[in-house]
């Protein structure tokens, strides 16, 4: 593992070099929709539609989506945030394009991996479901949400064209005792508790299937054969992915992947192998310890607790699996005072059990007191020296601004310090062959005391 100043290095040479122009306000919590909820009924109308999404490389993509009955269709479908012991009732329609030739488009079709009882009604029977052959057949999808956990959805509908073309989106089942749209705990376990929560929901997609798709030639795809060239992280490819949710000029692409945090706050990273790729994400800044697997906190029969949990660096995202994992950050051993403090600047770390500054109102809340005023071992260069991009704002340290020259910098006014996230297979950070992109974000950790929304 390379060392946390090392991966510091990386992530702000990464972050001055390369993105400049890109905002950072992201939402902490997921973004979706909890449909409407009447007692423990939840229901959500959604209907297929084809549009185009774009790509940082300045290409479209026909795609097929899911999406709410009155708004856009998406990439992927909306996130659907229910709660454990709900009913939930999903009506789908049918509204993709007629097939050439004909006067229906192909079926359409959901099903719900991990989910038990899933009952259909309307529409016609299919190989693996109920499928929805045009706008006025309706299918109704009712099942009572289980155990609480990270799923997906997707058409059981020849899904190896209908997931490559779009039709997939996120399941998310909370604890009955939480609330879906501000949530505390991933489990009925108290340490997947979490702070912070974000949803890194991965596919790729071969462009030359979407070709085919558009020019009316379906009959003419082979769905044995794909050469990916576009890797996404929640519908998008980087940087696209650290622009905010619901970023107008990305109307079909509503998710954003851009992780925020405090120091010492809990992140839950729920990771979705949502294509037929597997994809290693990796973290730099701090290993992440895994709790859950496909919505099963990852602990013996007996325990209590998530006793058989695991710490790593680089997660695999297997193709239909989920899994849920907690990141955490303090700077410990970084060996100089991430802060900046100096002696004599009347700043102090009263140190708690573990050694991290104990005042929940200080924006030095859980600095590692054994670094408190040390300083950092490197000479920073000059400006004139440096090339600047969006997040640097002239300063190493956590809530630091320093100088630059006019029109520079602007974008991490909270003086973050930001690490680079991203694939560790080096072909899916790209866009078409263009680097940077892919499946590529950042983390930004800030001072306490701001507001993360």
């Amino acid at each position: 593992m390379k060392s946390l100043f090392a991966r510091a290095a990386l992530a702000t040479t990464t972050a001055v070099m390369l993105f400049a122009g890109v905002a950072i306000n992201a939402e902490a919590r997921i973004a979706g929709t909890s449909g409407t909820v009447v007692g423990t009924t939840q229901t959500f109308n959604l209907v297929t539609s084809a549009d185009y999404i774009t790509t940082p490389d300045g290409g479209t993509v026909t795609i097929w989506g899911y999406g709410e009955v009155g708004k856009p269709m998406q990439y992927p479908g909306p996130t659907l945030k229910v709660r454990a012991g709900y009913t939930v009732v999903i009506n789908l329609t049918n509204g993709l394009p007629n097939l050439p030739g004909t006067s229906a488009p192909m079926p359409v079709s959901m099903i719900f991996p991990g989910q038990t009882g899933v009952a259909a009604t309307g529409g016609s029977a299919g190989v693996l479901t109920q499928e929805s052959s045009g706008p006025a057949n309706v299918v109704t999808y009712t099942f009572v949400a289980g155990q609480p956990g990270t799923y997906m959805y997707n058409s059981g509908t020849r899904p190896g064209l209908q997931v490559e073309m779009g039709l997939v989106g996120a399941l998310i089942v909370y604890p009955a005792t939480e609330n879906p749209n501000a949530p505390t705990k991933a489990y009925d376990l108290a340490d997947s508790a979490f702070d912070q929560e974000y949803m890194f929901l991965m596919t790729e997609m071969d462009p030359k299937i979407h070709q085919l798709v558009e020019f009316g030639l379906i009959n003419q795809v082979n769905n044995t054969v794909s050469h990916a060239t576009l890797w996404f992280l929640n519908g998008r490819n980087g940087p696209d992915t650290m622009f905010p949710d619901f970023a107008p000029w990305l109307n079909h692409q509503p998710y954003s992947a851009l992780p925020r945090m405090h120091p010492g706050e809990k992140l839950l990273m729920r990771v979705i192998g949502g294509g037929r790729e597997q994809h290693p994400f990796h973290t730099h800044g701090n290993n992440y310890t895994v709790i859950a697997r496909d919505g099963r906190p990852l602990k013996s029969s007996a325990s209590t607790t998530i006793d058989l949990g695991y710490s790593d660096y680089t997660l695999d995202s297997t193709p239909g699996t989920t899994q849920d994992a907690i990141f955490t950050w303090t700077g410990v051993n970084l060996g100089w005072d991430m802060f900046g403090h100096v002696p004599g600047d009347g700043s102090s770390c009263t140190p708690d059990a573990e050694g991290l500054h104990s005042v929940a109102t200080d924006a030095n809340y859980k600095e590692p007191c054994a670094d408190h005023t040390k300083p950092l071992p490197v000479v920073m260069p000059e400006n004139a020296s440096l090339a600047f991009g969006g997040f640097w704002r002239g300063s190493p340290f956590i809530g630091s601004l320093g100088s630059l020259p006019p029109g520079e910098g602007g974008l991490n006014l909270n003086g973050g310090v930001v690490f680079i996230w991203h694939s560790h297979t080096e072909k899916e950070l790209a866009n078409n062959d263009l680097y940077p992109g892919g499946i590529l974000t950042m983390l930004i950790i800030e001072p306490h005391g701001v507001l993360i929304p």
